[in-house]
């Protein structure tokens, strides 16, 4: 791994060893960026929860230091680190018997704020994570959806405007339709708010559609690579990770790997009968092909705005792919 200035998480020489002698983390050295979303995915009992929950202490490191903002945090108050740390899990945790907006307004109040002053803060929130405060503030979290529970979830981590957030399996319990709404609208939240995330998962699709960096465990607790997903998926680093990521992950890193200007063909000679639809530059070469098979065309048309700026074809998409590795 490189080395990586002033982290916003940094994890050094970290292991988890229970009474009965067994190792759940082994020398783990991790290192997350500001702002960055980090995935932790692996087989069960591979350590990334117990790697997830000695972040914020809710389980203690046999050995190693745990830095957040440069500070180390072994000895710090736990109850104190927590407040600080945004945590997600997948049974969301909400209050049965409390209303949605009261059950977002529990983490501003324990921090002293006026009821007015985290009535507004909540309000807020729901609007941010996509719930109606209308609609929902005077709910309980039994007639909300699973779907809907989450983004509760998600607004009561932030509501204490946390540097750092924690995730562990946040989206497991929803369907996949819902699931894959929840992570594109989560993603593009923590880019507008620029947290730092540490996510475990078990689904190497999520984990490398969400991460900015994939972090592979291995059984008893060995960290098996860490690199951007691209890398994960095309250079695997060793056996397990070739396993663990699948036969298919030539097509997974289509979902992962933008589309580059560099790779386009000029629109010189292309008939406009040819093109069918076009598709924005921002979108993934996976967007891309679909889009090809759809309209069934040999070329797309790749725009940047309302302009024209070439012509993505399978040789191309078969570049990109390539350089997604050679880059990276």
């Amino acid at each position: 791994m490189d080395g990586i200035e002033d982290p916003m998480i940094r994890l050094s020489g970290v292991s988890k060893t229970y009474a009965d002698g067994t190792t759940a983390v082994h020398e783990l050295d991790l290192e997350v960026r500001r702002g960055e979303m980090v995935t932790l995915v692996g087989p069960s009992g591979c350590g990334k929860s117990t790697t997830l929950k000695m972040i914020n202490r809710l389980i203690e490191p046999t050995t190693g230091s745990i830095f957040i903002d440069g500070a180390d945090v072994t000895d710090a108050d736990p109850v104190k680190l927590r407040r600080g740390i945004g945590y997600v899990i997948q049974q969301v945790g909400l209050f049965p018997h409390q209303k949605i907006l009261t059950n977002v307004m529990t983490v501003p109040l324990l921090y002293g704020e006026s009821k007015s002053v985290a009535r507004r803060r909540a309000l807020e929130l729901m609007e941010l994570v996509g719930l109606e405060p209308d609609q929902h503030a005077d709910r309980y979290p039994h007639q909300l959806s699973g779907g809907q529970r989450q983004r509760v979830g998600v607004a009561r981590a932030l509501a204490a405007n946390p540097p750092v957030l924690l995730m562990d399996e946040p989206f497991g319990a929803v369907d996949p339709v819902v699931r894959g709404r929840l992570q594109e609208e989560f993603r593009r939240l923590q880019r507008d708010l620029g947290k730092t995330v540490v996510l475990v998962t078990h689904d190497i699709d999520e984990a490398v559609r969400m991460g900015d960096r994939v972090a592979v465990f291995a059984e008893g607790g060995r960290l098996a690579q860490y690199d951007v997903p691209a890398v994960v998926l095309g250079s695997p680093a060793d056996d397990f990770v070739a396993s663990f990521v699948g036969a298919a992950r030539g097509l997974r890193r289509l979902a992962v790997t933008p589309i580059d200007p560099a790779h386009l063909e000029p629109l010189d000679g292309v008939r406009a009968g040819e093109l069918g639809a076009a598709i924005d530059v921002g979108a993934t070469l996976e967007d891309a092909l679909a889009l090809m098979m759809r309209e069934d065309k040999p070329m797309v048309g790749v725009r940047r705005g309302a302009q024209f700026v070439g012509v993505l074809t399978p040789n191309g998409i078969h570049k990109a792919l390539r350089a997604s590795v050679n880059d990276a």
